[in-house]
């Protein structure tokens, strides 16, 4: 009998406590739904267990598909990950979760209660990268929700690339209407708090996930990651 992979879902980890309790809410809704499967949570920055603590916790000779709870493939994806499991049998590292309709799903019903009108003007908040291409992917999720909406989305950076958010935002303050900003951060933390201050007073949606239930299709995102690569 072939034993079904473990599932081993890894954030980019936060010092925020509600940041780190929505994360594992996402992953414990994911293991509900798998009960037959071994589902575990990592980090591959500032929190424990770090990668290379959550595979030594699963047991020996289970194969392990790692899922990475990130929105778009940037060095953790492209380089920390592959790094830190090198030399590991039987560890296959999934996709990253975007740029994917669900998560314009999700933002767009986090965007729902600010009640955008048609005269305001859309930015979106991401985290941002040192590799262009995961900051492509951010660009990539601006366009799918600019066409879900019907409206022109520009992107503010957080770090490392630009425009940065609070530039993105003044430039968007010459419409006649609101300005008002998308979170593309998964969880409350350090970057949602740096969102909020860079936006200026603009109004800024929750991250996708908050103390609320995880939305639904985010729960079905992280496992369709694993079963693409798990079979």
């Amino acid at each position: 009998m072939t034993t079904a992979p473990a599932l081993l879902a890894i954030s980019h980890g936060t010092s925020s406590p509600a940041g780190q309790a929505a994360v594992s809410a996402l992953v414990d809704a994911v293991a509900q739904r798998l009960p037959d499967i071994t589902v575990r949570l990592g980090h591959v920055d500032v929190q424990q267990p770090d990668v290379a603590a959550s595979l030594d916790a699963i047991p020996e000779g289970v194969p392990v598909v790692i899922v990475p709870l990130l929105l778009s493939a940037g060095y953790h994806v492209r380089v920390d990950l592959i790094e830190q499991t090198a030399g590991r049998d039987g560890v296959v590292i999934a996709s990253a979760l975007g740029p994917d309709p669900r998560l314009v799903d999700a933002l767009a019903a986090r965007l729902r209660p600010l009640a955008p009108a048609a005269d305001d003007a859309l930015v979106l908040a991401v985290a941002g990268s040192s590799d262009d291409r995961a900051n492509d992917d951010c660009r990539a999720t601006a366009a799918m929700l600019g066409a879900r909406l019907g409206r022109e989305v520009a992107v503010g950076f957080l770090a490392a690339a630009d425009p940065r958010l609070d530039a993105a935002v003044h430039a968007a303050a010459a419409t006649p209407g609101r300005v008002i900003v998308a979170d593309y951060l998964l969880a409350p933390g350090y970057f949602h708090d740096l969102a909020v201050r860079m936006a200026g007073g603009a109004p800024v949606a929750p991250p996708l996930l908050g103390d609320d239930e995880p939305p639904a299709s985010l729960v079905d995102l992280v496992i369709d990651r694993y079963h693409d690569v798990a079979g």
